[in-house]
């Protein structure tokens, strides 16, 4: 493997920073808001299940 002195490496860096395509703020929003509906989706699924378990092991429980 090659070694490369620090002001190459800089420059490199620099370079493969230059071709990143930042999202725009749109974007960032827009994805923002699908991963907190998303989350408040999944948070309400899950609870749901978790109340339909405890109900059912708890009918099992008392029938014994």
């Amino acid at each position: 493997m090659a070694r490369t002195n620090p002001v190459q490496f800089i420059q490199q860096t620099r370079a493969e920073i230059g071709k990143v395509v930042w999202p725009s703020r749109r974007e960032v929003v827009l994805t923002t808001v699908m991963v907190l509906i998303m989350a408040a989706v999944m948070a309400l699924f899950f609870t749901l299940v978790d109340l339909i378990i405890r109900s059912g092991l708890e009918g099992v429980l008392n029938a014994f």
